[in-house]
């Protein structure tokens, strides 16, 4: 996608208007200048939709400049194929891309990958097949200590693979955005604290995150800040895991409690 049109899907404005906008911007001229003096390009754009443009086209920039260095990093590791490239390049937002580069990304050693240096991929794979009967006497191949740690590195791969899961990543972001609690506890060492009785309204309290007042939320920022409060935003757990359980388990078996277990870990 082209910076324009970008834009105009971004903010539902005229196109020309975006497009002399845009030109305005790269001789440097001010928003209010071009809100005031340059209304005959814009079709009277005001200052407000002409910094709905600045925002956007700046969002565009940096989305652009990431791809360069995604798409370089996937390439050095030879692992850049033509569908991921055209996703990559189709990607509209940074959080949809970063979620592609999250398999590629050279990650702090991590449980998963201690778990590949001791042959246990296959063994994951395995296992994410469903297809096992006797899953103990499979794994007893791999085994270099005892059964139940060779097990355990299968979960963490497979825990990982579930983590970078597109489809379940924005589900959860989706409960996040739709059914969030915002629910706030005082630090009990600060409820006497003078300073803190401007908050008492928020020592203990629950809320939905999406339909709270700004002011409120502020307000509860505040009080996290300066440590009288402890804050969390949290969703139906048993509901998450029970959809990525349905997305993912399609058996009964051996192979099914295992991944269960992975499922989790990964949430």
């Amino acid at each position: 996608m082209n910076l324009i049109p970008y834009i105009t899907k971004h903010t539902q404005l005229p196109e020309k208007g975006i497009k002399n906008t845009v030109e305005l911007l790269s001789e440097e001229c001010t928003i209010p200048f071009i809100s005031r003096y340059r209304k005959e390009r814009t079709g009277n754009l005001d200052e407000v939709q002409i910094g709905a443009i600045v925002k956007f086209k700046s969002d565009f920039e940096a989305l652009e400049k990431r791809k360069i260095g995604v798409l370089k990093a996937i390439e050095e590791q030879d692992a850049l194929t033509d569908e991921l490239r055209q996703k990559i390049e189709n990607s509209e937002d940074l959080t949809s891309l970063e979620d592609l580069y999250l398999p590629f990304k050279k990650n702090r050693k991590t449980k998963a990958e201690t778990a590949r240096k001791n042959c246990l991929e296959p063994l994951a794979k395995l296992i994410m097949s469903q297809n096992i009967n006797d899953l103990e006497a499979i794994a007893f191949k791999y085994t270099k200590g005892s059964i139940e740690d060779t097990l355990e590195g299968a979960r963490h791969i497979i825990a990982e693979w579930i983590n970078e899961r597109t489809d379940l990543r924005n589900y959860l972001r989706n409960q996040l955005n739709r059914n969030a609690q915002i629910t706030t506890k005082v630090v009990k060492t600060k409820s006497t604290d003078e300073k803190a009785q401007k908050f008492r309204d928020y020592f203990d309290c629950s809320e939905s995150l999406n339909r709270i007042p700004s002011h409120r939320l502020l307000a509860i920022l505040r009080a996290e800040s300066e440590g009288f409060i402890r804050v969390k935003i949290e969703i139906d757990d048993d509901r998450a895991l029970e959809h990525i359980k349905n997305k993912t388990i399609r058996s009964s078996n051996a192979c099914a409690d295992q991944i269960n277990l992975a499922i989790s870990d990964a949430y």
